[in-house]
């Protein structure tokens, strides 16, 4: 049952976040449901849960059509890497992109975001491990897109993304992790206005949130394998 799997997860939150004096309030659960059906998502809702994020533009816009009798409730994020022909109907949709990595992808989403949907949520993806196949900036690239973009109208810059490749132990994911925060931190000791650092995922949620993340990406642990 997937509201079983939703408190299991909640349960390991509380619990890395204890382990670490934080409070479990300071992270937020963005259940990832790419590739499964609607109906999957709207029995995450219905079991309380209300932040949906979602890889691939049109299968999103898919699940958010059918689920439009809930959209005042559900708060849906794009994950995915985001190419330009794809940014109006993202700045049209969602409420929340993760993976800027471009400002020309910022421009876009800041011009084609309707004036009626309020601004739209974004994070810089960051590329903390240097991985030739991962999307996302350098620490110090992300830095200066995250001064740029939090100079444009309707959208508002809420932090950074990272997806480092998988490490099999602790201390190496947590490494990873806080190279995020760094550059989480000097944006911030700069003005910006930074609220989250989107880090981890089933397999890592606990070293994430050691390293101080704010919202946690959870597919697998919630609605199984793919």
């Amino acid at each position: 049952m997937i509201a079983d799997k939703l408190q299991q997860v909640q349960e390991r939150i509380v619990k890395a976040c204890t382990a670490v004096g934080r409070d479990p309030a300071s992270v937020r659960l963005l259940a990832v449901s790419k590739t499964f059906p609607a109906g999957s998502v709207q029995e995450a809702f219905e079991a309380g849960q209300h932040a949906f994020g979602e890889n691939y533009v049109q299968e999103g816009v898919a699940k958010i059509e059918e689920l439009k009798d809930l959209r005042a409730s559900i708060e849906w994020h794009c994950i995915g890497p985001l190419q330009s022909n794809k940014t109006r109907v993202v700045a049209e949709h969602f409420d929340w992109v993760h993976s800027v990595d471009r400002l020309k992808i910022a421009e876009r989403l800041s011009e084609q975001r309707p004036s009626s949907l309020g601004e739209l949520d974004v994070c810089i993806q960051m590329n903390v491990d240097g991985g030739a196949n991962k999307s996302g900036l350098a620490p110090r690239e992300a830095l200066a897109l995250a001064r740029d973009v939090a100079a444009l109208p309707r959208l508002r810059l809420r932090g950074f993304m990272a997806i480092p490749e998988p490490a099999d132990d602790f201390a190496t994911q947590r490494a990873l992790f806080e190279r995020a925060r760094e550059a989480y931190d000097q944006a911030r000791s700069e003005g910006l206005p930074l609220d989250t650092l989107s880090l981890g995922m089933s397999a890592d949620l606990e070293a994430a949130i050691a390293a101080g993340s704010t919202m946690v990406r959870i597919g697998t642990a919630i609605f199984g394998r793919r």
